[in-house]
C-alpha cells in the first residue's frame, strides 16, 4: 500500500478537516456502489481511519504503516470491523458526512437543558461595592413525580424501537447511479435514540416542568451593564433526566440621580455660587460610598472647569483600583438679587474697571483676538 497521503491528496501536515474533506471527495470516486474501484475504495478508507486518529496518524508518521497495525482487529486488514467498505456507514459517511453509531453521526445528545438567560437590574452603588443579588427564574427542572426520569415506574428509558438506539433513521434510494443514502433525525426519539415506554402522567415523559425558583449569584464591583455571569446547571434541566443547561444573569444598571459613569470613572456636576466662584472655597460633597468628600475649589474658579478627585470613582472589575471622581463646575448666577447686593457688585464692578466708560467689552476682546 502507498503513502496514506498521497492516497488521500493531502500533504503530510494538512489538517483534520483538510483530511475529513478529501476522503469524502475521494469515497464519492471509488464507491463500489457508484461503480468505482473497490479495493481502492478500501486503501482510501484505511488511510482515512489511520490519519483521522491522531493517536494513530502520530504512530505512522513515526513508524510507517507497520506501526499502526497494532490497533486492527484480528481478521479485519484495514481495521474498519465487521461492516468492511460495505457498511451503511461508510456510504452515509461518504456522501453526506454523516454515519451511523460513530462520533459524527447516531444518537445525538438530545437530552442536554438549553441554557437560561435572564436580566438583573443593580445600583451603581452597588456596582461599587458589589452585591449578592436573589434572581428569580421560571425554567424547565425536573419533575418532582418521577424524579427526572420521565419514567412513571422509574424504569427509565429504552431504545428506541424505530432507529434501535442510533438516533437516525436510513433511506436508500436506488437510481440509473446506484444506491444513494441519507440520514435523517428519527421522529419517534428526535434524535435522542430513547424513548419512555411508560411516560410519567405529570410531565408526560419529558422528565421536567415549568417550576419558579430562586438563585443566589455574587456580583462582584466594577461589573458593566451587559456583562453576563455564569452558574452551571442552573439553567433547563434536561429530558429524560440528562443534564442541565447553563444559567447567564445578564446585568443592567440603572441611571443614577448624581453620577453618571465612564468606565470606572465617576462625573457629576459641582454647582457653586459665583462668589465661591470667584473668592474660592473648601466644599464637601457626598460620595458613591455614602460619606463626604472634602474638595478645594479655587479661587477664580471659571464654569465647566473639572476639579477630579483621585480615587473617588469605581473599581475595575473585581474589585481592583478605583478611578477618579471628575465634578463639572456649573456658576451659578443669581437672578434675585436686592437692592443692596446690586450696589455692592456695582462697586465691584467699579473697582474693577468694568463699567467704566471705554471699559474693554465682549466685541472688543474678539477685536484683539483677531488681530
Amino acid at each position: 500500500m502507498g503513502d496514506l497521503y498521497e492516497l488521500l491528496g493531502v500533504s503530510r501536515d494538512a489538517s483534520a478537516d483538510e483530511i475529513k474533506k478529501a476522503y469524502r471527495l475521494r469515497a464519492r470516486e471509488l464507491h463500489p456502489d457508484t461503480g468505482g474501484d473497490e479495493e481502492a475504495f478500501k486503501q482510501v478508507q484505511h488511510a482515512y481511519r489511520v490519519l483521522s486518529d491522531s493517536q494513530r496518524r502520530a504512530r505512522y508518521d513515526r513508524f510507517g504503516d507497520d506501526g499502526t497495525t497494532a490497533t486492527r482487529g484480528k481478521g479485519d486488514p484495514f481495521g474498519f470491523g465487521a461492516g468492511g467498505f460495505g457498511g451503511i456507514s461508510d456510504v452515509i459517511d461518504a456522501f453526506f458526512g454523516t454515519s451511523f453509531g460513530g462520533q459524527t453521526g447516531g444518537a445525538r445528545d438530545r437530552g442536554t437543558g438549553r441554557d437560561v438567560l435572564v436580566p438583573t437590574e443593580i445600583t451603581l452603588e452597588e456596582v461599587l461595592t458589589g452585591v449578592r443579588r436573589q434572581v428569580p427564574v421560571e425554567v424547565a427542572s425536573a419533575c418532582d413525580s418521577c424524579g427526572g426520569s420521565g419514567s412513571a415506574s422509574g424504569a427509565g428509558s429504552v431504545a428506541c424501537g424505530t432507529c434501535q438506539g442510533h438516533g437516525q433513521v436510513q433511506r436508500i434510494v436506488r437510481t440509473a447511479f446506484g444506491q444513494l443514502a441519507s440520514a435523517t433525525t428519527c421522529p419517534s426519539c428526535n434524535g435522542s435514540g430513547r424513548t419512555i415506554p411508560d411516560p410519567c402522567p405529570t410531565c408526560h415523559g419529558e422528565g421536567r416542568a415549568a417550576k419558579r425558583r430562586t438563585i443566589t449569584v455574587d456580583i462582584p464591583p466594577g461589573i458593566e451593564t451587559g456583562d453576563r455571569l455564569r452558574v452551571a446547571g442552573a439553567g433547563e434541566a434536561g429530558r429524560h433526566g440528562g443534564p442541565s443547561g447553563d444559567l447567564y444573569v445578564e446585568i443592567r444598571i440603572t441611571d443614577h440621580a448624581v453620577y453618571e459613569r465612564d468606565g470606572r470613572h465617576l462625573w457629576a456636576d459641582l454647582s457653586v455660587p459665583f462668589t465661591q466662584a470667584a473668592l474660592g472655597a473648601r466644599l464637601t460633597v457626598p460620595s458613591l460610598a455614602g460619606d463626604d468628600i472634602a474638595v478645594d475649589l479655587p479661587a477664580g474658579t471659571q464654569p465647566d472647569e473639572v476639579l477630579v478627585v483621585r480615587r473617588s470613582g469605581l473599581p475595575t472589575k473585581g474589585g481592583g483600583s478605583r478611578g477618579d471622581l471628575h465634578l463639572r463646575v456649573v456658576v451659578e448666577v443669581p437672578r434675585d438679587l436686592t437692592a443692596e447686593q446690586q450696589e455692592l457688585l456695582r462697586k465691584v464692578a467699579e473697582l474693577r474697571g468694568e463699567d467704566a466708560p471705554g471699559a474693554a467689552g465682549l466685541f472688543d476682546r474678539l477685536k484683539r483676538a483677531f488681530r
